[in-house]
Formats: structure tokens, sequence, C-alpha cells
């Protein structure tokens, strides 16, 4: 694939199990904000879908509102759910990600990281978003 679902791809890699990235929230990590459709766009394309480690878990990208993707390309939603269910996510009612428990905070995990070759997985500390995007 090209070098914007590398980016995509590398990002997703690092969600962990039981948390869940937004598809904007990707597009800001890899530097691409307000291209949260092109992250759908690559990861329905995702070469390696999956749990396992090598995998690409797609699965763990919803919306930002924590609706899944009605057109999740590896079955479903309700295979997007059952996997993500699997993983101790949690849902409402109305069958959407509890976010304020479950959303990626992006940052690495101990031992991750820039250092270790891997794309960044946020802006700085004081980094706001907000502003940088005129949201304010």
């Amino acid at each position: 694939m090209g070098d914007y679902a590398d980016r995509v791809f590398a990002v997703v890699r690092q969600v962990p199990r039981g948390k869940v990235a937004t598809y904007g929230q990707i597009a800001r990590l890899i530097g691409t904000p307000r291209s949260a459709r092109y992250v759908g766009y690559a990861l329905r394309g995702n070469p390696s879908p999956g749990q396992d480690a090598s995998d690409i878990p797609c699965h763990r990208v919803v919306f930002k509102d924590g609706r899944m993707a009605s057109g999740f390309a590896f079955g479903g939603e309700e295979v997007q759910r059952s996997m993500l269910q699997e993983e101790g996510v949690a849902f409402d009612e109305e069958g959407r990600v509890l976010m304020d428990r479950f959303q990626w905070s992006g940052a690495p995990a101990a031992g991750e990281g820039e250092a270790d070759g891997r794309v960044p997985l946020g802006p700085p500390p004081d980094f706001d978003w907000k502003v940088e995007l005129g949201e304010d």
C-alpha cells in the first residue's frame, strides 16, 4: 500500500487490546487532521486484520461517538462488536463503545515510541488540537 496507509497501520497497531481509537484520532496522530475518512479507506484495505500481535487490529477503530462502522470490511458491525467485547470493551444500551472508559489515550505503552523507531503516537503533551485547528 502507500505511505499514508502504512502510517495508519503503524498507529493502529499500537492501539492496545481493550481500547479503541477513533478515525479522527488516528488521522491526527499521523499528522493529517481532518482526514478521518481516508483513515477508513486505508483500513478497508488492511492486508492483515485480526487480533494477533502481528495483525493490524482495525476492529479497534470506531466513530467518535463510539458507533461501529456499519460497513466493517471484515465481517460487519456485529463481528466488530464481538471482537471488541472479547477484549473487554463495554457498550452502552445503544450499542456504542463507552468512549470515556475505553478510548485509547494515544500514549505509547512502556518501552514503545520514537526511541525504538516507531511512528510518533501523539503530539507533545502541551499541544492543543482545538487551538491548532481553530475550533476554540
